[in-house]
């Protein structure tokens, strides 16, 4: 059979390369990122239990108005009284609602509704309990302002001042560090914040500068944002004698749109690679994933020894950056979440990977926008080594971390979160080829009915792969669901039919005892006698999987994956094939799951000796049916099938093959 090679292989550029001089780090920006997070300590456990309060209402607006003039004075307090009016829509019943606002940080005096009645409250740990004035019913609106202080007395881990700076920091769980808010990645608002300083302060936040006014020595600045944050994203940044720059993003589809990037920078730092680079930086993501979808961004560093020690953070329209940290890399990487984090949020801690993964892949996209393909794998390679040789030994994604968020080394670790979900990107990029690939990751940014400013969870971006090209890819987010990676321990041989012709068997298996099987898209390549060489790619979707390839001249080798397209692998390929899969099975067998116990997958092998009618099904230890995993002729071989259990609870199941007399029952155990 011929093949020619994936145009995946031919391309270079999305759009034409241009040079800009390097500043790249030693770091990659996916390291800057990760590394403020990870020293972080802003989760908090307890009000995420099996017995959390529903969530029962809707925020569609935070207004807040901000004292900290004093803040910015010797000796730079942490103290300041503030006002949080909180616009809610009612989705269930309810007599109450709870907020987060840390005890330790936050001081509530008093709650009302606006233009009503005060209301009770009580405040225990990190939740904000309010009682209504009435019962109110789904779909109707409240409008309550809560008056309160911030009382910390040193940097909280939301709220930071140090000598004339002021900033916040809130990923994953610190903005109820430093206002009352349903401190959660789903439940994104409008944000309308007000803030004092003195007039020496220059201070950005989200969205754009509605409007500041001056009075004496005090600056009021107004910063609305026209589109939803989450409250994780929201932001806060001044410092007294700030250097502001600006340069200005023309819109393809409306030129006189020009959208202002502001650059907040300290004295002595060396900003102009950065400055230079955003336009055309904009140009290319807002061509890749739909025009930049925010009115205004920015970018500030913030100095050493305030507390932002190293790293970024991709604040919805004004990212934090560390002292001097203009570099490429971060830069890059940082922006690329204004599209995937900001404007399409993950919708829980357990899918923070559609977040990072899609910033680190955007770093090897700009590598390979400036210096062509090469660039580009070259950094993906780096990913996958990266998570090769630091791999902790779990899954992309985790369910559990949708109820209780871990800690930050855990849900910001590297290796897992930024790395490996790169790699499975660059992968499905291979799976789908180019053209494929590009138009769906534009078509999901630009979806305005599901995703632009909205939140997205694992299964929607299944779910949307699938419908954007027609067919069914569960199959390749056992490579986001299952932990580690596939060792192939291949092997082919090479038989003269005779007549001119050549026979090549491949045996297609994987060794890894520590998880699943992956299903994957297999690239192979031939060389012949006569120098030449054709290239395959086959469907490998159970272990131990024969193939075979005639040819009507004569092979002398083959390559398993010669351009390392699936980089999450360890991989060999020896000569000779064992006899036991070259043969038909003898007999029905059905194996023990592995991994047993499972979380939240396992696979299934079972042996058909010859065609057959096969159902597979799972039931609960009361003999309730749980799924059916096949149900439909098979021709005689060896396969594999998975079971995922994510919607499950923990237990004993059962699981039963039956292919025309014979049947066979067997046990796994669920753990989560």
């Amino acid at each position: 059979m011929k093949h020619s090679l994936l145009i995946f292989l031919l391309l270079v550029t999305i759009v034409p390369a241009i040079v800009f001089g390097q500043d790249y780090s030693t770091q990659p920006g996916s390291e800057f990122c990760a590394r403020q997070k990870q020293k972080a300590s802003k989760q908090f456990l307890e009000d995420l239990s099996n017995n959390a309060p529903r969530h029962s209402f809707d925020v569609q607006k935070y207004t807040l108005n901000l004292n900290i003039y004093n803040c910015f004075k010797s000796p730079y307090p942490k103290t300041y009284n503030a006002v949080n009016r909180i616009y809610f829509r009612v989705d269930s019943t309810l007599t109450s609602i709870y907020l987060n606002a840390v005890g330790t940080s936050l001081a509530i005096d008093s709650i009302r509704i606006v233009g009503g009645a005060l209301l009770n409250f009580s405040q225990s740990n990190n939740l904000l309990n309010i009682t209504m004035d009435r019962t109110y019913n789904p779909n109707e609106y409240v409008d309550m302002k809560i008056y309160y202080r911030h009382i910390a007395t040193s940097n909280d881990g939301g709220f930071y001042t140090y000598n004339g700076v002021v900033f916040t920091d809130c990923e994953p769980e610190g903005a109820r560090l430093w206002m009352p808010c349903w401190d959660r990645p789903s439940d994104k608002a409008l944000t309308d914040i007000t803030v004092n300083t003195p007039t020496t302060v220059k201070l950005g936040s989200n969205g754009r500068l509605a409007d500041s006014t001056v009075s004496g020595d005090t600056i009021w600045y107004h910063w609305v944002s026209r589109d939803p944050v989450a409250t994780y994203l929201t932001v806060i940044t001044g410092k007294v004698n700030y250097n502001l720059d600006l340069v200005y993003w023309h819109r393809p589809s409306n030129p006189i749109d020009s959208v202002p990037i502001r650059f907040y920078y300290n004295n002595g730092e060396s900003y102009t690679s950065a400055r230079n680079s955003l336009v055309p930086m904009t140009t290319f993501y807002s061509s890749m994933f739909g025009e930049m979808p925010f009115e205004k961004n920015g970018f500030a560093t913030l100095p050493s020894g305030s507390g932002f020690v190293w790293g970024g953070m991709e604040n919805q329209t004004l990212t934090s950056l560390c002292a001097n940290c203009w570099y490429t890399s971060v830069v890059c990487h940082e922006y690329a979440h204004q599209w995937f984090g900001d404007m399409i949020t993950c919708g829980t801690w357990a899918d923070v990977w559609l977040n990072e993964g899609f910033a680190t892949f955007c770093e090897a996209l700009w590598a390979g926008y400036s210096g062509g393909y090469s660039a580009y794998k070259s950094n993906i390679n780096s990913d996958a080594s990266e998570y090769l040789s630091q791999n902790p030994g779990w899954a992309i994604y985790n369910p559990s971390w949708a109820v209780v968020t871990p800690d930050a080394n855990t849900l910001f670790n590297v290796a897992i979160t930024y790395d490996k979900s790169a790699c499975i990107l660059h992968q499905l990029r291979y799976v789908l080829g180019d053209t494929t690939f590009f138009a769906f990751i534009k078509s999901y940014a630009t979806d305005t009915v599901n995703f632009k400013f909205k939140n997205a969870v694992t299964q929607d971006f299944n779910n949307k792969l699938n419908s954007f090209t027609g067919q069914n890819y569960d199959w390749f987010f056992l490579w986001v669901t299952q932990a580690n990676h596939p060792t192939y321990a291949n092997q082919y041989n090479i038989t003269n039919l005779g007549n001119g012709t050549w026979r090549v068997n491949f045996l297609a298996k994987q060794t890894q005892t520590n998880t699943g099987f992956f299903p994957m898209k297999l690239p192979l390549r031939f060389t012949f006698a006569d120098a030449t060489t054709d290239s395959a790619f086959v469907m490998n979707n159970v272990n131990n999987q024969p193939f075979t390839f005639i040819f009507n001249k004569q092979p002398i080798s083959m390559q398993f994956d010669p351009w390392n397209m699936i980089v999450l692998k360890t991989a060999s390929l020896t000569v000779g094939i064992d006899d036991e899969y070259t043969q038909t099975p003898s007999r029905f067998k059905l194996s023990q799951n592995y991994p047993n116990p499972f979380n939240p997958v396992t696979s299934i092998n079972y042996d058909v000796p010859k065609d057959s009618k096969v159902n597979i099904t799972v039931y609960d230890i009361k003999g309730g049916e749980i799924a059916t995993l096949v149900n439909e002729n098979k021709a005689a071989g060896r396969y594999t099938v998975s079971f995922n259990a994510t919607n499950l609870t923990s237990g004993v199941y059962f699981y039963r093959i039956k292919a025309g007399d014979f049947l066979d029952t067997k046990k796994m155990i669920l753990t989560k």
